[in-house]
């Protein structure tokens, strides 16, 4: 039975939690947190700075010996019952992250589902930690080598995906053995706060995980990665964002992960089933309002069908409902805040200019609350900003091509590679065109690749490292090397 989101948001801590309670910012600042769809403010939470960003590490410094120490068996029964736990009190969570953040709520519960499956992967994996031994060639040594966990870790999270993105960095960190510091985006950070307060439900010790909500990100994540205490730093956000902690990381030869920004092209072959081409496309650039890394930018299709492919989504796009996410049958939630709105409609707007034309939506919705009108642009020049930047918004941009060389040109002709999507029946041009494609991650003839058992990460500018599947744990855990003379 979902209860009041107000009794819910009142029931959460503070915003800053340290070695296992709950407190107000040092420096007595707060800060507001709004609905996207009303502008309503809906808590207020402390500002954190740098003296409980120092208080906040220096506990997860302390706790890290003794929870390294504890079997991996209570680890994983400790992610087992937040897995549980967070099942229960879906609607609750899913609330939750629909007043903060705007997806609909059925999407929010879809989020809910998906980021507890991380807590249950890793709870699996972390009683499946591997090691070796052997002798050397020589036959002279035996080499033992063990993985231990890396140390106390730095997570910082975006405000897209708010449930999922703390569950892919927690879960893998918990199973490692490693206590951390967190940082919630300010935008979204009630969900997270959740999650602390469900873990501890779950019997995670104090001190393990400690998180500072704040207005000032570098303020807090710069001290954590000067203090000689972090040993990692995983970082979901923007590339400039994520180039900037990176030479910030090399002063102390921090271990980093990095999922950063996506330019993702979604092609369409000549032979495409069209009914699976709308779907997966709609999948690709709709979820979350289109306010993801993985969601479809650019969106290539051949030049034979491209008409008729781009009426049939313009037709889906069209029938979109918009509005308040908590209400029923809302499609298309607002985004997140007015920046965010205002850089859709330029990208739109850019590219009317250039000569595209609107074949649906292309404005903003009257408010309150940050809503724009679900969108397929045609005809988009080479030129224009949205080929080159991330759109995060309800706006597909078709682009004809006319061969496969073309189209994988086009597609790979951005500094990100983080995921690419190829709509084909044809299984050759399929395998062909994802070992061409320069992309982490590749869809063939689906529109979502995300998945807890699956690795999830990019190249080039889009990251470094592996979140989920089997190397996930492996992002949290260091190898040791332990050299015996054979006597």
């Amino acid at each position: 039975m979902t209860s009041s989101v107000t009794d819910l948001i009142a029931a959460l801590g503070t915003g800053i939690h340290v070695d296992g309670h709950w407190r107000d910012a040092a420096s007595g600042a707060t800060f507001d947190v709004h609905n996207p769809a009303t502008g309503e403010t809906v808590a207020t939470l402390a500002d954190g700075g740098a003296d409980d960003a120092a208080a906040a590490i220096e506990a997860a410094g302390r706790a890290q010996p003794g929870w390294a120490a504890v079997p991996s068996r209570e680890r994983s029964e400790i992610l087992r019952r937040a897995y549980e736990l967070l099942k229960e009190r879906a609607d609750d969570i899913a609330l939750i992250m629909t007043t903060e953040m705007g997806k609909p709520l059925a999407e929010a519960k879809g989020e809910v589902n998906y980021g507890a499956e991380f807590f249950r992967w890793f709870s699996e994996e972390a009683v499946r930690v591997r090691g070796d031994a052997r002798r050397s060639p020589d036959g002279n040594t035996r080499f033992m080598v063990t993985s231990e966990p890396v140390g106390p870790c730095i997570l910082v999270t975006p405000w897209n995906f708010p449930l999922a993105m703390a569950t892919r960095k927690i879960g893998p960190a918990i199973a490692a053995g490693c206590t951390m510091v967190f940082k919630p985006a300010e935008l979204t950070p009630l969900t997270s706060l959740y999650v602390v307060d469900l873990l501890r439900e779950a019997g995670l010790p104090d001190g393990v995980l400690n998180v500072v909500c704040t207005t000032s990100p570098g303020g807090v994540v710069e001290p954590w990665i000067d203090s000689g205490i972090a040993r990692k730093l995983s970082f979901t956000g923007s590339t400039p964002v994520g180039k900037m902690l990176l030479e910030q990381c090399a002063r102390g030869v921090l271990r980093t992960s990095m999922e950063l920004g996506g330019n993702a092209p979604f092609v369409v072959c000549a032979d495409a089933d069209l009914d699976t081409a709308v779907n997966a496309a709609m999948a690709a650039k709709m979820r979350n309002m289109g306010e993801a890394c993985t969601s479809a930018n650019r969106i290539l299709v051949h030049r034979s069908i491209i008409d008729e492919f781009g009426q049939r989504l313009t037709d889906r796009m069209a029938a979109l409902r918009v509005g308040n996410g908590v209400d029923d049958d809302v499609d298309v939630g607002p985004l997140v805040e007015e920046k965010a709105l205002a850089k859709v409609d330029g990208l739109v707007g850019d590219a009317v200019s250039r000569g595209a034309q609107v074949l649906t939506g292309g404005s903003r919705v009257d408010g309150p609350g940050f809503f724009y009108s679900p969108t397929v642009i045609t005809g988009v020049a080479p030129e224009s900003e949205l080929m080159s930047t991330e759109i995060f918004g309800p706006v597909a941009a078709l682009i004809p091509f006319d061969t496969d060389d073309e189209a994988v040109e086009m597609a790979n002709d951005t500094e990100f590679g983080l995921v690419s999507y190829v709509m084909t029946e044809n299984l050759d041009r399929a395998l062909t065109m994802s070992e061409r494609l320069q992309a982490g991650m590749v869809g063939i003839n689906v529109g979502v690749v995300s998945n807890p058992a699956a690795p999830f990460g990019g190249i080039k500018q889009s990251g470094l490292g592996r979140e989920g599947g089997l190397s996930g744990i492996d992002e949290f855990l260091e190898t040791k090397l332990v050299a015996i003379p054979v006597r």
